[in-house]
């Protein structure tokens, strides 16, 4: 599971276990995680998993999410290719 980003506390990162899933990131802070779903095509996220959550938190994640778009799906393309060899 490796992780792609650390900021404001939030460690953002894929698992290695997901099967086939489409493009997403799970972040974690202390005892909160979640999940998005992440949307190339029209640059959105969708919230698929979230345990412990504060409204708060959420606005927070999804701003860090949106702030390095660009560089998490490059992070998951990466990811994904080196799963395959």
């Amino acid at each position: 599971m490796p992780t792609i980003l650390l900021l404001l506390g939030w460690r953002l990162f894929f698992y290695a276990n997901e099967g086939n899933e489409p493009i997403h990131v799970n972040a974690k802070k202390n005892d909160m995680e979640c999940k998005f779903w992440l949307d190339v095509e029209s640059f959105d996220i969708a919230l698929a998993y979230s345990y412990n959550m504060t409204p708060r938190a959420t606005k927070e994640i999804r701003k860090i999410i949106f702030s390095h778009f660009d560089h998490i799906v490059e992070q998951w393309q990466e990811f994904q290719e080196k799963r395959k060899s």
